[in-house]
């Protein structure tokens, strides 16, 4: 195995952590958005109206996007196995 393989292997792994993070992340950001706009314009500034959103939000789009992010992960660890024999020989 050479230090090419391993930093392509370390790269892909961030790649897909990236990918599957991004819709948690996206659906923190809005919902973290427009709390924050309704706090604002109302003046109320309480931790908690900021927190419960963004967990329904997170846990919403895990319901919707679980399946692609196994089939992601599942996907990106099949491939990793498979490719052993060609790194070792």
């Amino acid at each position: 195995m050479t230090p090419t393989t391993v930093i392509e292997i370390g790269r892909n792994a961030l790649e897909i952590t990236l990918l599957i993070s991004a819709p948690l992340f996206i659906a923190a950001l809005v919902t973290g958005l427009i709390v924050s706009i309704f706090q604002a314009a109302t003046q109320i500034n309480e931790a908690t109206l900021s927190f419960v959103p963004k967990l329904v939000a997170i846990f919403i789009t895990l319901i919707v996007a679980g399946p692609w992010m196994i089939t992601m992960m599942t996907d990106y660890m099949r491939r990793l196995y498979e490719s052993i024999p060609a790194m070792i020989g």
